[in-house]
């Protein structure tokens, strides 16, 4: 079945809340949530200790489709970096390090979703 445009801003809206608690039960801190540019959108910007996290979120409801995992290769990877450097420089801020990470979030029919987060990826 073939999930509809609501469904699917609902399923990614929900495992971006899904991410935020555990990244920040972590104890990493959020700064921004769904931040946009014309080149695109970072999910969520945190901070961990002195490292900028830029957090790629990402959400599946099954994986006939692929895992969270195999929606981000090479390309995609590289806009998420170019992101996380305008974001700094839109707030004229020098991290000592920025760090790309991953949450992949299965969502399952009953039960707690499988929360899986990669750290610089």
């Amino acid at each position: 079945m073939v999930a509809t445009a609501a469904a699917r801003t609902a399923l990614g809206r929900y495992g971006e809340d899904v991410a935020e608690r555990h990244l920040t039960e972590l104890g990493m801190v959020l700064l921004e949530r769904n931040w946009r540019c014309d080149e695109g959108e970072l999910d969520l910007v945190l901070r961990d200790g002195p490292v900028l996290v830029a957090c790629e979120v990402k959400t599946r409801s099954d994986t006939s489709y692929g895992t969270p995992h195999q929606a981000v290769g090479p390309d995609k990877l590289d806009r998420l970096r170019r992101l996380a450097e305008r974001w700094v420089q839109a707030r004229g801020l020098n991290p000592p390090e920025i760090r790309i990470d991953l949450v992949a979030v299965l969502r399952r029919v009953k039960g707690a979703a499988v929360v899986d987060h990669v750290r610089g990826i």
